[in-house]
């Protein structure tokens, strides 16, 4: 009688939501959350961008109340978020759209591109506060 041999395979079970802090997720993993969440920001703020877009082409006047609107911090922080939603959203697209070109991704590869992902938005996204907060 012949045995057979088989592998232990190993046990995963689901965390505690009291370890979900000392969790640590690879940094592919964090830059797809952040993908769903640029989603949902921009998502959340197209009220905000089309009554700007709105009020941008009604008339002369509206238009430049609005660029007194835009011009208060607050206002400028809600952009700056906007803009990093839209910054983030698009680079990390362009990120799943390679993985799905290549389809041979390694966990290595991932992490590169998720880091590469960061990046880009963050660096646009300074570039961005740059010019709203110190440029002309």
């Amino acid at each position: 009688m012949q045995t057979v041999h088989t592998r232990k395979r190993p046990e995963y079970r689901n965390i505690h939501v009291a370890q979900i802090v000392r969790y640590r997720m690879p940094l592919a993993a964090i830059a797809s959350i952040l993908h769903r969440i640029s989603g949902a920001v921009m998502f959340l703020l197209l009220p905000f961008a089309l009554w700007a877009f709105d009020a941008s082409l009604r008339s002369p006047q509206s238009y430049a109340q609005l660029g007194q609107v835009l011009g208060w911090w607050p206002v400028k922080l809600v952009l700056l978020g906007l803009f990093w939603a839209l910054a983030h959203h698009w680079t990390a697209g362009v990120r799943h759209l390679m993985m799905d070109i290549f389809q041979v991704v390694s966990k290595e590869q991932g992490r590169v591109l998720a880091a590469a992902t960061f990046v880009v938005s963050l660096l646009a996204t300074a570039a961005f506060a740059a010019h709203i907060f110190w440029g002309a």
